[in-house]
């Protein structure tokens, strides 16, 4: 029986070793989508020859950065709580990156794309020329994944539940983990691109 389950658990140990390569890849893939974002934000946002940017809100800006990378903390604290069976700690953590998601989503929505003018005024348009284009453009994108991310949280977490995840098989935490920690840091690149880089432009 032992070597039974000794054998079953390097075959698990082995697909998710080609797992991991495989979601690699797909980074790999991904880094062309938003490194082409970067691109047009560099090569569109200049005029006289000086690199420039829109007027867009510093300091809501900042908070949804803080934000989302106190909830890479959280998604990592999950990781590792199902690394040691620590089940409690786990589904707890994933209910607070979920929620940290949440607000950074609804901070961009709400603040940056202006779906309530009344809360604030100085949102750009997706019509306003090449700056409404790559802002809207980059952060719908970066949104986008966000929000899957969210989804895959949150079916991890009821998955979790359900006892699907153990100490020596939790490759669906470990993925949801990876996919979280590589949208926070496509995000602190487009945070000075979009917030900091250049002259800001009235």
């Amino acid at each position: 029986m032992a070597a039974i389950v000794a054998s079953a658990l390097e075959q698990y140990r082995e697909q998710t070793r080609n797992n991991r390569m495989g979601m690699w890849l797909f980074f790999a893939s991904e880094s062309f989508l938003f490194g082409g974002l970067l691109a047009a934000r560099f090569y569109l946002w200049r005029h006289d020859g000086q690199i420039v940017r829109p007027e867009l809100d510093q300091v809501i800006g900042l908070i949804v950065t803080v934000v989302l990378l106190i909830s890479s903390y959280f998604m990592n604290r999950a990781e590792v709580a199902i690394a040691n069976n620590d089940r409690t700690n786990f589904s707890i953590s994933l209910l607070i990156t979920a929620f940290l998601g949440t607000i950074f989503l609804f901070g961009v929505v709400i603040f940056e794309w202006g779906m309530f003018p009344f809360i604030y005024e100085g949102h750009l348009k997706p019509s306003d020329g090449v700056f409404g284009a790559v802002v809207f453009g980059m952060t719908g994108m970066h949104a986008l994944h966000v929000l899957s991310g969210i989804i895959l949280i949150m079916n991890v977490w009821w998955l979790g539940r359900k006892g699907h995840f153990s100490a020596d098989k939790h490759w669906g935490v470990e993925a949801c983990a990876i996919y979280w920690h590589y949208v926070d840091l496509v995000w602190i690149f487009f945070y000075p691109a979009l917030y900091l880089i250049g002259h800001a432009m009235h």
